[in-house]
């Protein structure tokens, strides 16, 4: 059986479907209309210090040159957000009207500054009026833990007035690594948890009549960040209002690997017509994530700027665990499994040349096939971690096997495939590494971090290795690793075991060997 690639926008979704339903109303960011039928929109973060007018007004131009259609920048404390002022008359002097956004944590006093200069503010409800979390459970009764929506209402309201006076926007943006104490005590650290702090934060801007929203579910996990986006839209859908969801994945990475893990998420919600912007978030110069965002794009939405929701459903059986896809083999026609064996499984294939509507098949055995003409190793990475990933984030597929009319052939594809199962978690058979983008609350050189920490660990199987920038949402973020390199202060560093610092303050020069050690240490102990 076959579908056509170039029909790839009206391709079959999987899981529950209430969220294809999902159309966003229009929020208008600077003079950027949002939402709706209009274009999904692509963005991207400075790393430079805020402080520095000259490299971050150049980095801002290189990542709008590059594509872009908003720029984010980090505000940490009220120095950082005036400085906004400099910056954003230094692009309009230079010719550039892209919208502006702030990015806040921890700090109100900050934010409120900034909205007064920037067309959107971003915010985190885990930080922004609940204390940082401290991973210990803090029960409330319902009164006290209404009588914190109150006190949270009544911190948020400065903000929501400044808003309101400058017509500024604010995204509400959730990620898994730093719920609060209070939302985690009540719903755990998933994705139900994750949209419930969404919604109170929905709640208390219209009560206020603010409409201006943007919302985002963020993870390094493909799955917990769909299934809390999903969430979220059938929350707001059932309470009768559609704000504009922004895509992506949270320390994706760097190279092919942050690439496919990041298209896989994207491409998994895009494809059933959620979203209504993205950013790919790559430990990388952050006009690196531009061409892959287009290249999403470009795969599933075409000449349309927006993937329309999906007209077949294509429902597969949900795997339990233990969950072990195949990477398959195919040469004229004849389908091979690792051993090298013939098999006679159920394939379908994702060409070009075909339009033959895929039917149902809940109780089988099924085989993804996709079949490419690409000469390019990064676009093929990218569209085929588009198209299939989605299916082995929810575990519905049983074997994957790309094949290519073009250039790359051979073992290159077989790494490709097991590349995509390693990204998705459907399948691990190397180090998984987690490594955030770099932004200006970065205080180490996170890039070249990620270099040597893969260059001493590569050898390893099996492990889930952090590489984060700071403590926002590190701690958080890394909760499923085993093992975490993060940055404390200016070249320092604290090497985790799981969620607790073992070893503090090391030197940059010195971080990765000591991490080594560690595990080396852990491993021989077991």
């Amino acid at each position: 059986m076959k579908i056509n690639l170039n029909n790839v926008n009206s391709s079959p979704s999987q899981g529950d479907h209430r969220g294809s339903f999902y159309r966003s109303s229009i929020v208008l960011i600077g003079s950027v209309p949002l939402g709706g039928s209009n274009p999904v929109r692509i963005q991207s973060m400075t790393n430079t210090d805020t402080n520095d007018t000259r490299a971050s007004v150049a980095q801002c131009i290189r990542i709008i040159e590059a594509g872009a259609d908003f720029v984010r920048l980090t505000a940490q404390g009220i120095r950082e957000a005036e400085n906004l002022a400099k910056i954003k008359t230094e692009l309009r002097k230079a010719g550039f009207d892209t919208p502006l956004i702030a990015d806040i944590h921890f700090n109100p006093s900050a934010a409120e500054v900034a909205a007064r200069i920037v067309e959107k503010v971003r915010i985190n409800p885990g930080n922004y009026a609940d204390k940082r979390a401290s991973f210990q459970k803090i029960e409330f009764s319902e009164k006290e833990y209404n009588e914190e929506l109150e006190r949270i209402h009544s911190r948020i309201l400065p903000l929501i007035n400044t808003c309101h006076e400058n017509h500024t926007a604010v995204r509400i943006g959730v990620n898994h690594g730093s719920l609060s104490d209070r939302i985690m005590t009540r719903y755990g650290n998933t994705p139900e948890g994750m949209a419930v702090s969404a919604m109170e934060f929905i709640r208390i801007f219209r009560a206020e009549n603010f409409n201006r929203l943007v919302l985002s579910m963020k993870s390094s996990d493909t799955g917990i960040m769909i299934r809390a986006t999903r969430r979220l839209t059938e929350m707001m859908t059932g309470e009768g209002f559609a704000y504009p969801l922004h895509l992506g994945v949270t320390e994706a990475g760097e190279g092919e690997d942050g690439r496919i893990r990041s298209a896989a998420g994207i491409g998994a919600l895009l494809s059933e017509g959620i979203g209504d912007t993205i950013r790919v978030s790559l430990s990388e110069a952050p006009e690196n994530e531009i061409p892959v965002a287009k290249e999403i794009l470009h795969f599933l939405a075409g000449a349309a700027g927006r993937v329309t929701v999906p007209s077949e459903i294509l429902n597969f059986k949900t795997h339990k665990k233990p969950y072990k896809p195949e990477v398959l083999t195919c040469e004229n026609g004849i389908f091979r499994n690792e051993s090298g064996d013939s098999c006679n499984y159920n394939v379908i294939t994702f060409t070009n040349d075909s339009q033959s509507i895929i039917k149902d098949h809940q109780n089988e055995k099924i085989i993804l096939n996709a079949v490419f003409d690409e000469d390019d190793p990064e676009k093929l990475a990218i569209d085929s971690a588009s198209l299939l990933g989605k299916y082995f984030i929810t575990r519905q597929a049983d074997g994957i096997c790309i094949s290519n009319n073009g250039k790359i052939q051979g073992d290159k594809l077989k790494e490709l495939s097991f590349s995509i199962l390693q990204a998705t978690g459907a399948r691990i058979t190397r180090v998984t590494y987690l490594s955030c983008p770099t932004c200006g609350r970065t205080k180490f050189d996170l890039q070249e971090a990620v270099k040597k920490v893969k260059a001493v660990t590569g050898h390893l199987k099996g492990l889930r290795i952090a590489v984060m920038g700071c403590i926002v949402n590190g701690p958080g973020e890394m909760a499923d690793a085993d093992y975490g390199y993060v940055g404390a202060s200016n070249g320092k560093v604290h090497i985790y075991r799981g969620t607790i610092p073992v070893l503090k303050n090391i030197p940059q020069e010195l971080a990765a060997g000591e991490l080594l050690k560690l595990i080396e240490k852990d491993q021989a102990n077991l």
